[in-house]
């Protein structure tokens, strides 16, 4: 709405200046919809050669300012017929407007000054050494880049304030029209009978941009080849339109439509940085454990340039989650409760919903409310349980240790991104689905013993030797241990306290850094932080430690 309020101002003062009167009408919803961008079918698979990415500058206020789209140049279906052919243009949808030297509409001279303004920015940014006014330029460069935008996006919006379709599906309908173009005038230059050493393959094309194989090895090759073609397009159409050269990507990942990484080039002697889209590793429903396999996995395979250490590194984080070796923190998922605080308020039973009723049962006062994130975990229920019954508190899992369902995580969380990753480097899915989850490491599961539940009132935890796990009736080491490694035990069990208490010290001193004070207690309660839970398992531990110490002080025969 904002940038709607500002388009529409830059219209009433621009209409003002040359006389025009801008209608006050009262916007309502309708079905009226127009076609969007055109995304050309990917061809997906893990690229070793370089892929030239080129891009449309500012593609849709370029269409708008070359074909002279407005309100103001729009003519009538009745009124085609008046006017001379060569001084209308028809657009690829079917509409037609009147051409700059007859009449300048009013959309395209405001493109012009924003587009005027941002490049002056550019060019001041480029100068300027201080890093704070570099910081505000590039601000309001960016800042001008949205307002160029969304001038589209305002003449598209049918709840708006002056919506006008024919423009917004004139201007998508070039757009489709120019990367077909692009796509078609490249693949039929580069080929290797016009002389090249290869046939040059369009694998990708989405909005305002192509990605082209020209088949060198060569990063700087494939760079001049990217420049040259891109003036050679640019060439066959109307200014302002440009096509640019922006980057090379090499390797590069190609998983579906808006889904690809690689490492980006501006410079043929060193990689800028790996680039990822549509990747999981922002989203906070997905837990932390994707995210964190996922960036290495990325990192393995396109920087490290090793597969098969990709490959290993998944089937060991598989085997460490079946084996309950995974922190917590890494498997909480947090979504919010958007709709409302109650059940009744969602038309389908979801998990942190059902959670968040369980919780208003326990403690009314520390229940989530509406608009809270509610984080949780799926632990292991009965065999035909549904997910969202199986959903927990961490800190309630965690205190009473309850069993996470490992197989969950896999199926919904971890299984999906990777075969995106790694479908296309194998082959096909169901290569990389029997590597990655079927084998000798998910054979080994290990869950944790429940605290409380029915069965826990029946049952007598039994005491276990503290040096080698052996049940014994009472004290705390065998005849065995006692005899032969009794003071060894005992130092590994100090050894383990100070650990736990130093890991537990700096999860705090990390706390007290993030609010602010080194001499204040900690009392932050954010369940969206990792550091929250591994603290609250580090204190969990330390309580086991200090048991196990105090067996071995009340027993002294050691």
């Amino acid at each position: 709405r904002g940038q709607m309020i500002k388009v529409q101002s830059q219209l009433l003062r621009k209409a003002r200046e040359y006389g025009f009167v801008m209608p006050a009408q009262k916007s309502q919803p309708n079905e009226d919809k127009f076609e969007g961008a055109t995304v050309l079918e990917p061809k997906t698979g893990f690229y070793e050669h370089p892929i030239a990415t080129l891009d449309f500058a500012s593609l849709y206020p370029s269409i708008m300012m070359a074909h002279n789209l407005c309100y103001c140049t729009l003519l009538r279906p009745e009124d085609v017929d008046r006017m001379p052919e060569e001084n209308v243009t028809k657009t690829p949808s079917g509409c037609v407007f009147v051409k700059s030297e007859t009449r300048k509409g009013l959309l395209p001279m405001i493109l012009e000054e924003l587009l005027a303004a941002r490049k002056r920015a550019k060019k001041a940014m480029e100068k300027e050494e201080d890093p704070l006014t570099k910081s505000v330029l590039n601000g309001r460069q960016l800042a001008l880049k949205i307002s160029a935008n969304s001038v589209y996006g305002f003449t598209g919006a049918t709840v708006g304030v002056l919506p006008c379709l024919e423009i917004s599906s004139s201007v998508t309908s070039y757009g489709r029209t120019m990367i077909d173009h692009t796509k078609s005038m490249v693949e039929a230059k580069y080929t290797i009978q016009n002389g090249f050493e290869h046939d040059a393959q369009v694998i990708y094309g989405d909005t305002d941009s192509v990605m082209v194989k020209f088949g060198t090895d060569s990063i700087p090759e494939a760079m001049r080849l990217g420049r040259e073609a891109a003036d050679i397009v640019s060439a066959t159409f109307k200014t302002p339109i440009k096509l640019e050269f922006e980057k090379v990507y090499c390797p590069y990942l190609l998983m579906n439509k808006k889904r690809y990484a690689g490492l980006y080039w501006t410079n043929p002697d060193k990689y800028d940085k790996l680039d990822a889209k549509g990747i999981e590793t922002v989203r906070r429903d997905n837990c932390g454990l994707v995210r964190q396999v996922v960036e290495t996995c990325l990192n393995t395979i396109l920087i490290d340039k090793s597969i098969d250490s990709a490959t290993e590194y998944v089937r060991r984080t598989m085997s460490d989650l079946l084996q309950n070796k995974i922190d917590l923190s890494l498997l909480v998922i947090t979504k919010s409760l958007g709709k409302g605080a109650n059940a009744s308020d969602y038309s389908n039973k979801q998990a942190h919903v059902e959670l968040a009723e369980r919780m208003r049962k326990r403690d009314p006062s520390s229940a989530p409310g509406s608009g809270d994130r509610v984080p949780y975990v799926i632990i292991s229920g009965s065999k035909n349980a549904k997910a969202y019954e199986r959903s927990e508190d961490p800190l309630f899992a965690l205190e009473n240790n309850l069993s996470i369902d490992a197989t969950y995580y896999i199926e919904h969380q971890l299984q999906a991104p990777l075969l995106r990753i790694f479908g296309p480097i194998m082959g096909d899915e169901s290569k990389a689905q029997s590597k990655l989850f079927s084998g000798a490491h998910t054979r080994k599961v290990t869950s944790s013993t429940t605290m409380g539940g029915a069965l826990a009132k029946f049952a007598t935890k039994s005491l276990k030797c503290l040096g080698c796990r052996v049940v014994i009736k009472e004290g705390s080491l065998c005849a065995h241990c006692q005899e032969e490694k009794a003071p060894m035990v005992v130092v590994e069990r100090m050894q383990e306290l100070r650990d736990k208490e130093e890991e537990y010290n700096r999860l705090w001193t990390q706390c007290q850094r993030c609010q602010g004070s080194l001499l204040e207690p900690v009392i932050c309660s954010n369940r969206d932080c990792e550091i929250f839970y591994r603290r609250a398992k580090a204190r969990k531990e330390i309580a086991q430690v200090q048991e196990n110490m105090s067996r071995l002080t009340l027993d002294l025969d050691w």
